[in-house]
């Protein structure tokens, strides 16, 4: 029985997953490499770590099973690091990665010289720190004599691509996060290339996500234990292969990740973007188009609550009072770090409103998952102003091992939510699209329906969900109010 490998090159760790063609995961070995943050704010990794930890894992991964029998392998990475080649291929400096600071200077620059309205219609994008076009220009500024040495511009997953197969490729998904793709056009954007002053033969080529693009080089078959027929697929970005992996494919789709930080992945047939940029617009995976809305802070607002605050870490009984949904007159703001989706805002603050004398310990608590899922809905209700009709969602991360959070999610958001069977992110979506690049299925929407499965479905309550909107209409003032006091203070 042929199998396949999905490699999920994240920011740590590199995770390794060995999928059957019936869906069964049989393997799964993860490898740790270095951060590095040589100055304050400035976070690198070494690629050639990223290789040698990949390969280790992968040589593991398959040990005690057939190797002969791995028809396929493909990757989920980390978004908008920066890898420069030279002429010879060699690394130039180490990669720039997506949590690196370095370029708010680059990054206003582009929003006020270019305009946000001109980024937006070039690249369906406006410019974000951790994207990728800052970072060249911070080269282009700080490194000028290295950045003169760039022949190929790559992100994290397409080196080991290039290290698997000689092939310089990337995938319109991946490429969607660099601020130099145009996204409605699944191609390099000529007048951001121009702003930055490089070349179309500087970047990679594009492909669809599941597309083969080269067999292992005899090196990479050699140094991974696998045998030189192994079909080699482009992958994708980290969140658009864990939406493969949920199943988050076609029309409507959606899924949302409850982790440190929060998203809210949309799948859409069409290209859309939104007149404020408040939703990150980007290609796919399955081949069509999806809207990502972005929290800095999720689970991780439960997590300060519990153990900074209470100083607890018993997370269920803190919950465990929670009965009555809906009746809360206590609001929670989950902005500790700012926030990313809808507004844009990195002066925004977290905030508790409407406490009384009479507020408990629960009510605060409470307030503090419902103040999540509000801020979920806020981008929700971007994605549908677009004229997406969205029923259900899935739900995965951290945060959703709570079911009480789960219902409220499904409340407030009035949508179905179904928490999937199996939780392997990028590295499961991976190895899926390793399998249609093999013609093991006809497309990721056919690999999709066939492999993931759902363990529980939470239905919203339509009562609930009617005072919850009530409730929602009320958060959503909010910001708006608070807006100018924050940038105020800075």
């Amino acid at each position: 029985m042929a199998t396949f490998i999905g490699i999920d090159l994240g920011t740590s760790a590199v995770k390794t997953l060995l999928l059957d063609e019936n869906g069964t995961i049989l393997n799964i070995v993860s490898k740790e490499y270095p951060l590095y943050f040589p100055k304050a704010g400035w976070s690198e990794q070494n690629p050639q770590d990223w290789y040698t930890q990949t390969a280790a894992a992968v040589r593991e991964l398959v040990a005690a099973f057939d190797a002969s029998q791995v028809a396929g392998i493909s990757f989920g990475g980390q978004m908008h690091g920066l890898v420069v080649l030279d002429k010879a291929d060699a690394v130039i400096r180490p990669a720039i990665l997506w949590n690196d600071g370095r370029t708010q200077k680059e990054t206003d620059d582009l929003n006020q010289r270019i305009g946000k309205e001109q980024l937006s219609a070039w690249t369906a994008n406006i410019a974000f720190a951790g994207f990728t076009a800052p970072k060249l220009l911070w080269m282009k500024a700080n490194e000028p004599e290295l950045f003169a040495k760039i022949d190929k511009i790559m992100l994290p997953k397409d080196y080991l691509a290039y290290r698997f197969t000689g092939n310089h490729c990337t995938d319109a998904s991946d490429a969607s996060g660099m601020l130099t793709f145009d996204v409605k056009h699944r191609k390099w954007s000529a007048e951001m290339l121009e702003v930055l002053g490089l070349s179309e033969t500087q970047f990679a080529h594009v492909y669809e996500s599941y597309a083969p693009v080269g067999h292992l080089c005899p090196q990479a078959a050699k140094d991974l234990g696998l045998p030189e027929t192994v079909i080699v697929a482009a992958g994708a970005g980290d969140n658009a292969a864990a939406a493969v992996g949920t199943g988050t494919v076609g029309e409507g789709a959606c899924n949302i990740s409850l982790g440190t930080s929060g998203t809210i992945f949309i799948s859409s047939e069409h290209f859309r973007v939104d007149d404020h940029n408040a939703l990150h617009a980007f290609a796919h995976a399955d081949g069509s188009y999806h809207l990502m809305g972005c929290m800095l802070s999720a689970a991780s607002c439960n997590k300060w609550w519990m153990e900074d605050i209470l100083n607890t870490k018993d997370f269920a009984e803190e919950q465990a009072d929670i009965v009555t949904l809906g009746e809360n007159d206590v609001y929670y703001l989950p902005y500790l770090m700012g926030e990313r989706s809808p507004h844009n805002d990195p002066s925004a603050r977290a905030a508790f409103v409407g406490m009384r004398m009479d507020t408990t310990r629960t009510q605060m608590t409470q307030a503090v998952l419902e103040g999540v899922a509000f801020a979920l809905r806020d981008s929700l209700e971007v994605a549908k102003s677009l004229g997406l009709e969205i029923k259900k969602t899935k739900i995965c991360g951290g945060g959703a091992k709570s079911r009480l959070w789960c219902r409220i999610i499904a409340n407030v958001l009035n949508l179905q939510v179904e928490l999937p069977e199996n939780e392997e992110g990028p590295a499961l979506g991976a190895a899926m699209l390793a399998a249609v690049a093999c013609g093991r299925y006809a497309s990721v929407q056919d690999a999709a329906q066939q492999l993931v499965r759902v363990r529980e479905v939470i239905e919203p309550e339509a009562a609930l969900a009617a005072r919850y909107d009530e409730k929602y209409q009320v958060f959503r003032q909010f910001y708006p109010a608070l807006k100018a006091i924050w940038q105020q203070e800075g």
